[in-house]
């Protein structure tokens, strides 16, 4: 009798540690196929730890991939430096230019 029960309380176990396991390889395809996403068109300047988009607000690169794209991308607005390196400018990296403007009109 004893070991009808330890057989079936380990049959059990192995019920409950296959099933909690089973959401997370039901979306491990959906998780392996996300790219990430990122509106780099409405980027401004790159810099080594991330980029100012054309309403002012600084963001950090989500991964390499994301710096290493703008930069292929936006080559001639990316400073391999970080956006706070000069601690006297006040704007932190941020430029004057609109390049995008001229750039959206050629179009």
């Amino acid at each position: 009798m004893k070991h009808i029960i330890k057989g079936t309380l380990i049959v059990l176990a192995f019920i409950v540690l296959a099933l909690s396991g089973a959401p997370m390889i039901a979306s491990a395809p959906a998780q392996a196929a996300v790219d990430f996403s990122v509106t780099l068109g409405n980027s401004a300047f790159g810099y080594s730890d991330g980029y100012w988009d054309r309403d002012r607000r600084f963001h950090r690169w989500r991964n390499r991939d994301e710096a290493e794209y703008f930069r292929n991308t936006y080559g001639q607005h990316y400073y391999a430096y970080r956006h706070d390196r000069d601690r006297r400018d006040r704007d932190k990296g941020w430029r004057n230019e609109r390049w995008w403007e001229d750039r959206d009109n050629r179009r």
